[in-house]
């Protein structure tokens, strides 16, 4: 049973298929082709009018915070720097007083 697998794989009619296949396969690349060519070759001014069309579309869906939400988020931010500008200033102390320990 294995073998009339084999035999129906080699068979003249898969191999008419499987160029007919490649045909239509080189046809489509060649079509694919130039419809890239074609949309290179088109008007800037429309995608740029485009462009600023969408980001005005984007923008309207945006949902912008509250001034109270901006306060909140800006003293959040403003705290972190200030701990992290402390830390950082307490482990270059620490080096810096363990470097004048070790050097004398």
């Amino acid at each position: 049973m294995a073998k009339d697998l084999e035999l129906e794989k080699k068979s003249p009619v898969d191999a008419s298929e499987k160029s007919a296949d490649d045909s239509a396969k080189k046809q489509k690349n060649a079509k694919d082709e130039k419809a890239k060519k074609n949309s290179k070759s088109g008007k800037p001014k429309k995608s740029i009018v485009k462009y600023f069309k969408d980001a005005k579309s984007e923008f309207k869906k945006v949902v912008w915070p509250t001034p109270k939400q901006t306060t909140r988020n800006t003293v959040v931010v403003i705290i972190t720097c200030a701990l992290a500008a402390l830390f950082i200033f307490g482990v270059d102390s620490l080096f810096g007083l363990l470097n004048r320990l070790i050097l004398g």
